[in-house]
């Protein structure tokens, strides 16, 4: 399987219809906290505008709604990887993606059988507390080898001007939150990163 090197993560439909049009064509729809209902009209919503534009969405976390819904791509963390249900996620055939942050996450990660693994944070990131210090470039390449042929994943404090080391320590795709949500342009932000990550796609 191969990930698009430009690996969107947000966290409403309303930010979907606003830069999938763009051209993006990975996104992770990455909502927390929110009630049942809501979640699932939102998952309607990016579902609708991703099939309308060729672009793969990613389901962060709530997998039984994905089953219901049609989904055909998760990710999760590793909490809700230990009381998912993969048999039924396999029986729907979706495929999966699962965060690691550390040597036993990856292990777990892999025991799974997963269609890629994220690694995380690679650089300092304010997205969310993390208690895992900044991976490092380094640290890419090791698990690019412990989990090949498998995608990975880089996420954590990445912008435009950190993509090359990141590719060329061996990531197939690199994820991105606050570089664009947080932009003043995110529409202008996205064009850049499409642009930018043409060399890899």
């Amino acid at each position: 399987m191969k990930l698009d090197p430009f690996y969107l993560i947000v966290d409403s439909a309303a930010w979907i219809v606003r830069l999938v049009p763009l051209g993006v064509k990975l996104v992770q729809l990455r909502i927390k906290d929110r009630p049942e209902a809501e979640i699932r009209a939102e998952i309607r919503a990016a579902k609708a505008v991703c099939a309308a534009h060729d672009c793969q969405l990613i389901v962060n976390d709530y997998w039984q709604i994905a089953i219901e819904e049609g989904c055909d791509f998760i990710h999760l963390g590793q909490e809700d990887l230990a009381v998912a249900d993969l048999g039924a996620i396999r029986a729907a055939g979706l495929k999966l993606g699962l965060s690691t942050h550390d040597e036993a996450e990856l292990e777990t990660a892999l025991a799974a059988k997963p269609d890629y693994v994220a690694l995380g944070p690679v650089y300092p990131t304010i997205l969310k507390q993390m208690k895992w210090a900044p991976q490092g470039l380094e640290r890419i390449g090791e698990w690019k080898r412990r989990s090949a042929p498998l995608p990975l994943v880089a996420i954590g404090g990445l912008n435009i001007e950190r993509l090359q080391g990141v590719f060329d320590a061996g990531a197939d795709s690199a994820a991105v939150v606050t570089d664009i949500t947080l932009n003043d342009d995110p529409e202008a932000r996205t064009r850049q990163w499409i642009e930018q990550t043409a060399r890899w796609r």
